[in-house]
C-alpha cells in the first residue's frame, strides 16, 4: 500500500477528540509536510539548477496535476504573473478534466493516460520547456500520460511525488520526493501531502525567478501593480531599495510608468528612464547589475 494510504497509527480515535485536541492534531501534522521539503532541498536546488537555463532561454514552465496536486499546479502558475511580471503564456497548467476541475471534482479524469499525453500535445512543448508533473501517489496515470508526452518531447520533467519510488519521479529527468507518510485523515492527501507540495512549488518557482533577475536583495522589484494595494507597495519597495523620500519614488515611479526596478536604476545611478532602461537592458534584468559602474 502506498504510505500516503496507509491509516494514521497516531489518531486512531480522531472522531473522539475534543475540538481542541482535534485542532491541535491537525496543526502538529503540518510540521511534518515542512520536513519532508527540508529533506529534499537538494533535489530541488538540483531541479532550479537544471530549469533556469532554459527557461532564461526562452522556455515555459508547465505544470501537470490531478485533483489537489493539480490545482496547486494552477496556483503557482497563476501567481507568477502578479508576483514577478511572468508572463501567462510562459505559466501554463495542465489539470485532468479542464478549467472545470479547478471548482469541483470531475470523476474519472485523472485516470486516463491518453488525455495527458494529449493535453501535453496539445500545448506544444518543446525542448526548452519545462514540465512540473505533481501527484501525491505518484502513479495518476493523467500525469504519466503528459510525462511520457513531455519527455518525448526533450522538455526537461521534474517530478513531484509524496511516495518513494514513485513511477513519475523514477520516469522524471529531476525526481523530487516529499516523503509525507500517512495522513491524519487516512488517504487524504489535500492535508500534509498537499502542504508539502506547496511549500516545494513555492520554492522552486520563486528560486528560479530569483535566478532570472526577478528579485533585488530579497525585495519583488518586478511587480506590476494593479490596485491600490500593488501601486502602495511599488512605492515602498521603491523607498526601501533607494533610500529616497515617497514623493522622489512616486516621481520616478511615473516616469517609467511603474517600472520598479527601473525606478530604482534612475534613483541610485541618477539617470534619465531611458538610460535606467538601456542599464537593465544590458544586464539581463539584474539591478543589481545595472546599478554597477557599467563603461
Amino acid at each position: 500500500m502506498l504510505k500516503t494510504e496507509i491509516p494514521s497509527d497516531c489518531h486512531p480515535d480522531l472522531d473522539q477528540y475534543p475540538v481542541a485536541d482535534l485542532v491541535a492534531a491537525f496543526i502538529d501534522d503540518q510540521a511534518h509536510a515542512v520536513q519532508a521539503v527540508r529533506s529534499a532541498a537538494g533535489r530541488i536546488a538540483l531541479a532550479v539548477e537544471a530549469a533556469v537555463p532554459r527557461i532564461a532561454a526562452g522556455g515555459r514552465l508547465l505544470y501537470v496535476g490531478a485533483g489537489t496536486s493539480g490545482r496547486l499546479g494552477v496556483l503557482d502558475s497563476v501567481e507568477l504573473f502578479p508576483t514577478f511580471s511572468w508572463p501567462r503564456e510562459r505559466a501554463v497548467a495542465l489539470l485532468a478534466g479542464g478549467q472545470q476541475a479547478m471548482f469541483e471534482s470531475v470523476e474519472g479524469a485523472e485516470d486516463s493516460l491518453e488525455q495527458g499525453r494529449i493535453d501535453i500535445e496539445g500545448v506544444r512543448v518543446a525542448a526548452g520547456d519545462v514540465v512540473i508533473l505533481l501527484a501525491a501517489s505518484g502513479a495518476t496515470p493523467y500525469v504519466m500520460g503528459a510525462l511520457e508526452a513531455a519527455r518525448a518531447a526533450g522538455a526537461l520533467t521534474i517530478g513531484i511525488a509524496n511516495n518513494p519510488a514513485a513511477p513519475v519521479t523514477l520516469g522524471a529527468e529531476v525526481a523530487i520526493t516529499l516523503n509525507t507518510g500517512s495522513e491524519v485523515i487516512s488517504g487524504s492527501t489535500r492535508l500534509k501531502a498537499g502542504t508539502s507540495q506547496k511549500i516545494a512549488l513555492n520554492t522552486l518557482s520563486s528560486a528560479i525567478m530569483v535566478r532570472l533577475n526577478k528579485v533585488y536583495g530579497n525585495l519583488m522589484v518586478d511587480l506590476q501593480p494593479t490596485n491600490a494595494k500593488l501601486f502602495r507597495r511599488a512605492i515602498s519597495l521603491t523607498m526601501r531599495a533607494t533610500g529616497a523620500d515617497e514623493d522622489s519614488a512616486r516621481q520616478a515611479l511615473v516616469a517609467c510608468h511603474y517600472q520598479v526596478k527601473v525606478a530604482i536604476v534612475s534613483l541610485l545611478k541618477k539617470v534619465d528612464v531611458a538610460v535606467a532602461e538601456a542599464r537593465l537592458a544590458s544586464s539581463a534584468g539584474s539591478v543589481r547589475r545595472a546599478i554597477a559602474d557599467l563603461p
